[in-house]
């Protein structure tokens, strides 16, 4: 059931436990990982996400989730954050749309800069 406030939450937790191949070599791989959670001062939403990229070895190469706070998170704010390649930043949720947006604009970039996608 969508929540009134976020229309698209539905979408993204079908998205639960899919695994897709993003490169016609099918060294690199996205993983979705979300359920709803009790709503809290660190997961707002009412979801537990992880939306990663991998390499063909399996590292992560992007991420997208809330399952700590990061750097300049106070404790009891949202632990929403992203990682691309070894840096963490916090990351502003605004619906699941928009993380899935989000998520796609940074998979495609680093496969461009990894010379995977044109």
């Amino acid at each position: 059931m969508t929540e009134p406030g976020d229309p698209t939450l539905d979408a993204l937790l079908d998205l639960d436990g899919q695994v897709l191949v993003v490169d016609p070599e099918g060294g690199h791989w996205v993983r979705f990982v979300v359920t709803r959670v009790p709503v809290s001062p660190g997961k707002p939403h009412g979801i537990d996400y992880s939306l990663t990229l991998h390499g063909a070895g399996g590292e992560r190469l992007v991420g997208f989730d809330n399952a700590h706070p990061v750097a300049r998170q106070k404790r009891g704010d949202p632990q929403d954050h992203r990682h691309r390649l070894r840096s963490i930043r916090a990351y502003e949720y605004q619906d699941a749309a928009t993380l899935l947006a989000d998520f796609w604009t940074t998979v495609d970039a680093v496969l461009r800069e990894r010379g995977v996608i044109p």
